[in-house]
């Protein structure tokens, strides 16, 4: 008994397998005064979750949306300052600190951050000067409010949990 192979070569570096130029959708901006707000509840590095919601989060920025993101539960980690390794704000290994410079760009681009001080003092020990400059920390009654907010003013919303 013979086994039969079928040679199929192998894709090299820079080899394109896929259309990337076709879209199906349109490329939707934001009309003048639009609104989008995200609200983050997962732990930072556990999947990808929190990166592609922050990556997400800058398409939406980018788009004319006027952005606001939330973050509550383990999420309020993501906005540790103190990140790095060896030594704060030093990679310990490529994009560890991706999460942090995601944020300060989405800051430095007009994005309006807020991180819930239940979840940061009673779940994690940060103060709020543990949080990266810009950053607002906020009472935990404004979690369901801010929800509340943007549904009254009409924001597109972007929700995401992870335990």
């Amino acid at each position: 008994m013979s086994s039969q192979t079928v040679f199929v070569e192998t894709p090299k570096e820079g080899d394109v397998n896929w259309d990337t130029s076709e879209k199906v959708f349109p490329d939707i901006q934001a009309n003048e005064g639009e609104k989008a707000t995200v609200f983050i509840h997962s732990v930072p590095f556990e999947g990808s979750v929190s990166l592609v919601n922050l990556m997400t989060s800058t398409r939406l920025q980018r788009k004319g949306f006027e952005l606001t993101i939330v973050l509550y539960g383990p999420a309020v980690l993501l906005a540790a300052a103190g990140r790095g390794y060896p030594a704060v704000g030093t990679e310990g290994f490529p994009g560890n600190l991706s999460v942090n410079k995601q944020l300060k760009i989405l800051m430095d681009e007009g994005a309006t951050i807020y991180a819930c001080r239940f979840a940061m003092g009673a779940l994690y020990g940060m103060r709020e000067n543990d949080l990266i400059p810009g950053v607002k920390a906020f009472n935990p009654l404004d979690v369901l409010d801010s929800a509340l907010t943007a549904w009254r003013d009409k924001h597109f919303q972007l929700n995401t949990w992870t335990m």
